[in-house]
């Protein structure tokens, strides 16, 4: 199985709500860096970190959350992984669209690091009391 299908699987593994089968495709020692103005930014390391810091909030904080890849790029043991990010935060009612670059290494058919790279902005604009103000505003 290549690292392209390796990812493929643990995006479609994220999309059903399987996070198990998602964190088998993690090396123990995983790096993974959230971008600086991210709700949740931070490079966190090992799994039960991502699954604590990045996973849990994303599950707990929106309602349809999803990660759409639509392009995959492999050279090597680097998969790049282009799509949309979309959810409505809970807090606000305010839904957004992004898109992502996900940068990943793999070893052994495991991922060892993962750079997201997002409109952090789209996402902040959602869970900004002043945009929720402001959307309610425009209602009226």
């Amino acid at each position: 199985m290549s690292n392209t299908d390796i990812l493929r699987g643990a995006y479609a593994a994220f999309a059903s709500g399987d996070i198990p089968k998602v964190l088998d495709s993690f090396h123990d020692e995983i790096e993974w860096t959230q971008p600086a103005g991210h709700i949740y930014a931070g490079t966190f390391n090992g799994p039960d970190a991502v699954v604590e810091n990045v996973f849990m909030p994303l599950g707990s904080d929106w309602d349809s959350f999803l990660v759409e890849p639509d392009t995959f790029i492999c050279e090597g043991d680097q998969v790049a992984a282009r799509g949309w990010l979309s959810g409505r935060y809970k807090a606000t009612g305010i839904a957004f669209r992004a898109r992502f670059v996900h940068w990943w290494s793999m070893t052994d058919g495991r991922a060892t690091r993962f750079e997201a790279i997002e409109d952090t902005v789209k996402m902040a604009e959602a869970v900004s009391l002043q945009a929720s103000q402001s959307s309610r505003d425009d209602v009226r």
